[in-house]
């Protein structure tokens, strides 16, 4: 199963214009489901800017679980200290299956341009997304242009004491 775990603003923003996610609850918040989450994905997907991001943020937070990193060009993962990193280039269809040829199936599919192509290509199955009580007024949008409508079936909802949202679906067959 392909699947996105994301925050965004009550508005729909991953981020601000400027790339900043500050309006984010510092080390996630309170638990909302990311641990069990994570602990039931194969590997993490996700594009060269969200992974300089990464980075940038401090302690490879990801530990022994297995990073792709998709990217045309070279990138240097010599940063990562102690995890599980390769390179990838491709069509999205491509990458899942190379991953799934090499046993990964449960995918992670992480950061807004990286989430928008699998979403295009018709691959995602399952979107979770935990609102923050914070409008932000512009900044990057979690959805982009799609060539249609994403039918998606809701799943659950859950409300969290900190006002966190998070609503799962699965996108309809």
């Amino acid at each position: 199963m392909l699947s996105v775990f994301v925050g965004t603003s009550l508005d729909g923003f991953i981020a601000r214009p400027n790339g900043a996610f500050d309006f984010l609850p510092a080390g996630g918040g309170e638990p909302h489901g990311y641990d069990e989450f994570i602990a039931s994905v194969d590997a993490i997907v996700m594009g060269r800017k969200t992974f300089e991001t990464v980075l940038a943020l401090g302690p490879w937070p990801y530990g022994k679980k297995r990073v792709v990193v998709l990217s045309s060009r070279p990138v240097d993962l010599s940063a990562v200290s102690g995890g599980v990193v390769e390179q990838m280039a491709g069509t999205p269809a491509e990458i899942v299956s190379k991953l799934a040829a090499s046993g990964a199936h449960n995918l992670y599919i992480d950061g807004g341009i990286t989430i928008q192509e699998f979403l295009r290509a018709g691959l995602i199955q399952r979107i979770v997304i935990t609102r923050v009580p914070v409008l932000i007024g512009e900044g990057i949008p979690l959805f982009g242009p799609l060539p249609g409508d994403i039918r998606l079936r809701h799943i659950a909802t859950r409300q969290y004491p900190s006002g966190l949202v998070s609503s799962e679906y699965l996108v309809a067959a």
